[in-house]
């Protein structure tokens, strides 16, 4: 196995991989320096970061309708979740979701980390036993653990 050695690209290197390699690229409306991303159903945003360098701006996800859908993990099932639509994620969305993000990170320049080479990433994670983990610690209700035990 030979080992690949990643190298940063600038912003412009990383346009032309993407438009070599079959991505749709559009610019951003309004905003200079940013560009929307479009392949196997799936969008991200990348702009130019003050080194020149690509940075996601939007993570990428399933395109659905006109949104940008994002990947939620429910622990016994994927969804793809918009303002508006939730909906249980198929293997081929995340067959797709995977693939665009493996090439856009090679469009970039920057390594893909085991877990992530592994399979699909979600966005969040949100397991019936774990209720209220994304809230803060002051937020949360008193788990049993926590309350004061009575002498």
């Amino acid at each position: 196995m030979t080992d690949k050695v990643y190298s940063r690209k600038t912003y412009d290197e990383a346009l032309i991989w993407l438009r070599q390699n079959g991505f749709e690229l559009k610019d951003a409306p309004g905003a200079p320096g940013r560009t929307i991303l479009r392949k196997y159903g799936c969008e991200a945003g990348i702009e130019r970061n003050d080194k020149s360098a690509p940075r996601i701006f939007v993570t990428p996800g399933i395109l659905i309708g006109s949104e940008v859908s994002k990947l939620v993990d429910h622990g016994f099932q994927k969804h793809l979740e918009t303002s508006k639509v939730q909906r249980a994620a198929t293997s081929d969305d995340l067959k797709a979701l995977h693939s665009f993000a493996e090439e856009l990170k090679e469009a970039m320049g920057v390594p893909s980390l085991y877990n992530e080479s592994m399979g699909t990433v979600s966005e969040a994670y949100k397991y019936d036993r774990v209720k209220e983990r994304d809230k803060a610690a002051g937020a949360r209700s008193v788990r049993p653990w926590e309350e004061a035990t009575k002498p």
